[in-house]
């Protein structure tokens, strides 16, 4: 308890700062700032081009290996890669604060980078036991010259959840951008091998989570905010060994759609991303070690995406200067499958 009061401290505004802290923290700004100037990343990657580095990134098979859940991806070989370093920010976001589930690391990692880049601060939503992660996702947002405020816990109770958006809102002082992305899955082969905790577990931390974070964002938010929701290609086509997964992702299309017609005269953009095998460590805390090897390798580019070529869609969706006239939209990112784009 003590250890979580020193953290929540570190990020509040309105407590009394360390000085060798804040003095990081400048440092950070200025690193960041230079890096968004140029190429971002870290150092070394400015030789490599956009299609050097994306040759280089690891085909199936990778390594056999396998995670107690939730995974952590400091843990995984080889590393998810998050830091886009050919990405340069614009200031889409600019001014503007994001909070993001999951956020500690894969697709949610990569996101709050990217949105710090582009000028946002940015709140990360992540499970007690992923702190190491979470941490790591502080330091990358800080080296962007951002805020980064972490706030432990589980989305699937809702009033976790209001106290989320509150504190968000009241420390980092709004709320423009609210990034749906936390997620459980387990692959089970039959329909009779699903018991009702694993159902009640999977649909209260995929849609109902999803549910109780709009519902209270949408208080604080004003015209011009945006909602970006993370679904999945199962929700489009099923999966037979993630029934119950595959069926809250679709519900996650319909509510995003649903909702969309709900807030359009609001001014405020809800649309879902809905990517296909990504690099992250849902996969390597539920498949077995062999199955994790094999992740990604039946679509047309061999490989499992990565959360930095991923975190882009969720820039353009929460960018008015990209997408304000785009709404109730599921973008698929499948690694050349095209069945259901």
């Amino acid at each position: 308890m003590a250890g979580r009061k020193k953290r929540q401290q570190q990020t509040r505004g309105d407590e009394p700062r360390d000085a060798s802290r804040e003095q990081r923290r400048a440092s950070a700004a200025t690193a960041g700032s230079a890096r968004a100037g140029s190429n971002g990343g870290r150092a070394g990657t400015r030789r490599q081009s956009p299609e050097q580095r994306v040759e280089r990134y690891e085909k199936a098979p990778y390594p056999k290996q396998h995670q107690s859940k939730p995974g952590i991806e400091a843990e995984m070989e080889p590393r998810p890669k998050y830091e886009a370093p050919h990405y340069r920010g614009s200031a889409k976001l600019d001014g503007k604060v994001a909070l993001i589930t999951g956020g500690d690391s894969g697709i949610g990692r990569a996101v709050a980078v990217l949105y710090a880049r582009e000028g946002a601060d940015v709140a990360i939503v992540y499970l007690p036991e992923e702190e190491r992660d979470a941490e790591e996702t502080r330091e990358a947002v800080e080296a962007e010259g951002r805020r980064c405020l972490l706030i432990p816990g589980d989305v699937s109770d809702s009033r976790f959840c209001e106290r989320a958006v509150e504190q968000t809102a009241r420390e980092l002082g709004r709320l423009d951008v609210l990034v749906n992305n936390a997620a459980y899955q387990q692959h089970q082969e039959s329909i009779d091998e699903i018991s009702d905790e694993q159902l009640e577990r999977t649909f209260r931390t995929n849609i109902f989570g999803y549910f109780y974070l709009a519902r209270a964002a949408l208080r604080h938010m004003k015209e011009g905010s945006a909602i970006v929701n993370t679904g999945s290609i199962t929700g489009l086509e099923g999966s037979k060994q993630l029934l119950d997964y595959s069926a809250t992702k679709g519900a996650i299309h319909a509510f995003t759609k649903s909702l969309a017609q709900q807030v359009v005269e609001r001014g405020i953009r809800v649309n879902c991303v809905s990517p296909g095998p990504i690099w992250t460590p849902l996969n390597v805390a539920d498949k077995e070690a062999e199955k994790v090897a094999k992740h990604g390798d039946s679509t047309p580019m061999k490989r499992a995406g990565q959360p930095e070529e991923v975190a882009p869609a969720y820039v353009f969706f929460a960018s008015n200067a990209d997408s304000s006239y785009i709404t109730g939209e599921i973008l698929t990112l499948l690694g050349g499958e095209t069945r259901a784009a």
